[in-house]
């Protein structure tokens, strides 16, 4: 939906089930519709799309897109911004590390890409700006050698330089948004400020990275990170970095004692990468790459912080916090300087496999009480 200050905000559909474009456009109908009608009944509403694949191979067709434009305008909807980080299935199987396959270090991730942003191109309105959010790079231990690297910054480049040529075509302002994530190549603001500096240098500061290439922000993964959000953006500023997209998302917080860990088992599932990151009473941090593996470890910590979105109304639980005071710092930046992003995403895609107690017995509900809080959090300082 539209906000104050040109910001739109959206809920990112890849929570529902759906690889091919008719289970896709199913599920907008079943429940984003169901959404629209509980929280933006009046008004044109906003949709982050998510397309795997498949379904961006199959929705390229031009009737088949020509159909799904007069869908949204007679529903009254548009997309602002496409979820392009999950390139196969993403839900009832395992996922894991898989999510990060193919990396950008193969022509399909940059032709996966591309291709959404030809769809984008073709959906969003001309007043709004466009973006596709994507893996950052590459998953950390899948990178062996330097040629990876120098592979994975060459198509990067090329996305960009097709993103410009079509932006100049359709007139759109469209952009690409790294993002960084516990263990992945780029997963710290200090490794994302690092790899620009570097692609940049490779092509002389060629104006196009930082006009086309930004970063999704996802408040989830930089809280496990432990990173202050002042800080975060202040940086990513300093170095030019485009903020091509915020993930309104927070992740969970306890202290490792053994009642909690016992609980925090319910949250350990066979779909999703759930990676932990530990703070020593020294502030030695420790990285794990799931929970399984955390659950072994002995070594003193005085919190752990997990890579699991949970509901952004979710309040502290008897053995949990949340990483709120992250997200809602970030909602402080943006207070202070609306037009730092224009684009903002709700992203609690793990409603599947939460514990009971977490979640609504019906995703509609889910999402309308997500958006509640938010729009809530968003009018108390003046963007909504």
């Amino acid at each position: 939906m539209k906000l104050q200050h040109g910001l739109h905000l959206a809920y990112c559909t890849n929570i529902h089930r759906g690889e091919s474009w008719p289970e896709t456009f199913q599920a907008l109908t079943d429940y984003t519709l169901a959404v629209r009608e509980r929280v933006c009944p009046k008004n044109y509403y906003a949709i982050g799309l998510r397309l795997s694949d498949q379904a961006s191979r199959e929705l390229k067709d031009p009737q088949t897109l020509l159909n799904f434009r007069r869908w949204l305008d007679k529903n009254h909807c548009y997309v602002f911004t496409i979820n392009g980080f999950p390139y196969g299935s993403f839900h009832g199987t395992r996922v894991k590390e898989s999510v990060y396959q193919p990396d950008w270090t193969t022509q399909e991730r940059l032709d996966y890409t591309i291709r959404l942003f030809d769809i984008l191109s073709q959906l969003v309105p001309h007043e709004v700006e466009g973006s596709v959010s994507t893996v950052p790079g590459s998953f950390k231990e899948f990178v062996k050698t330097p040629d990876q690297l120098k592979q994975i910054r060459s198509n990067i480049f090329h996305c960009v330089e097709h993103i410009a040529r079509l932006s100049a075509q359709t007139g759109r302002a469209l952009h690409l948004g790294l993002e960084p994530e516990p263990l992945c190549l780029l997963e710290t603001t200090n490794e994302t400020v690092h790899f620009f500096d570097r692609i940049r240098a490779e092509h002389h500061n060629d104006l196009l990275l930082t006009q086309f290439l930004g970063v999704n922000y996802d408040a989830c993964h930089l809280a496990v990170e432990y990173e202050d959000p002042h800080h975060a953006i202040a940086l990513l500023q300093k170095h030019h970095v485009k903020i091509s997209k915020l993930h309104l998302s927070s992740a969970l917080k306890l202290h490792p004692n053994p009642e909690a860990l016992t609980a925090l088992s319910a949250f350990a599932d066979d779909t999703y990468l759930h990676q932990v990151i530990a703070r020593a009473p020294d502030g030695k941090l420790t990285r794990y790459k799931d929970l399984d593996v955390a659950f072994q470890t002995d070594i003193p910590a005085e919190e752990w912080r997990v890579h699991f979105h949970i509901p952004l109304h979710s309040p502290p639980m008897e053995y949990f916090d949340n990483t709120t005071d992250h997200l809602l710092g970030l909602l402080d930046i943006l207070q202070a300087n609306p037009h730092l992003c224009s684009h903002l995403e709700m992203e609690t895609y793990t409603w599947g496999v939460m514990p009971a107690e977490l979640k609504s017995q019906n995703v509609v509900d889910q999402l309308a009480a997500e958006y509640q809080w938010c729009l809530g959090q968003l009018a108390a300082r003046g963007l909504a």
